[in-house]
Order: structure tokens, then sequence, then C-alpha cells
């Protein structure tokens, strides 16, 4: 079974579709896979019980990784896209662009405070497409 998700961003941060992928899968057992498929976000696993978890990610992936502008980034040369997307590259070579999630009787087997995000990593909003597959047992 084939399928995808359409998720709006709004610039760097966390966007949770844990609801709309669960929404999406059958009630049989088996194994889900999502990619994203763009070069400038990833996807994740992460403690969704409070939000300070997700702000401190985004805000720690933006200092290891600061934008072209900053002083250390100035060896980049990938820069004529925008200063923020050359560490968009880097941010999504450090974070998963696939997860892989076992399903038992159509239910995610997360643990109890895990939710699936989108992290963006560009500056400004952007419209991110992950693609599904979930395969039964």
């Amino acid at each position: 079974m084939h399928g995808s998700f359409t998720v709006e961003t709004r610039g760097p941060g966390t966007v949770e579709i844990t609801r709309e992928v669960a929404a999406w899968l059958p009630d049989r057992s088996g194994l889900l896979t999502l990619f994203i498929r763009h070069t400038s976000a990833s996807l994740i696993i992460q403690e969704n019980a409070d939000p300070e978890v997700q702000t401190d990610l985004v805000a720690w992936l933006s200092r290891a990784v600061p934008p072209t502008t900053d002083p250390s980034m100035a060896y980049l040369t990938h820069t004529y896209e925008g200063p923020d997307d050359m560490p968009g590259h880097i941010k999504s070579m450090l974070l998963p662009v696939s997860l892989t999630i076992p399903v038992l009787e159509g239910h995610m087997v997360l643990g109890t405070w895990q939710g699936i995000y989108v992290v963006e990593h560009r500056d400004r909003p952007q419209t991110r497409h992950v693609a599904a597959h979930f395969r039964s047992d």
C-alpha cells in the first residue's frame, strides 16, 4: 500500500504528523516506511509530550549548523539559494530522511511519548511531501 502526506511548514521547526500517519494505516500488522522527498528537511521520531523538547532540538541544530552568513560557515561555496540552503542540506544529512516503524494490528509500535515529525531546515515556509509505504505481514 502506497500513499503520501503533504506537510506545510512555517520555517525552521517541527511539524508533528503522527495522527495523520496513524489514520492512514490499515487495520493490519506490518512495516511502515516513511520517506521525505526533499534535501533540506528531515523526519524524526521524538518526544511529543513537552513542546520544549522540539524547541531545544531545533535551537541546538541551528547552533550546530548556522547559516552561511555566520563567519564560521565562510568556507561553504553553495550560497546562491540563500544563507539557509546549504546549512539545510547539512542538517538533513545529519538527521534521518526516512523512518521504518513496526505496525501491530493497525497501530504504530511507538513509545508512550514518541511522535513522528517533519523537521524544516529552511527559513521560509515550505510545502513538504512525505511518501509512505505499508507492507503487511
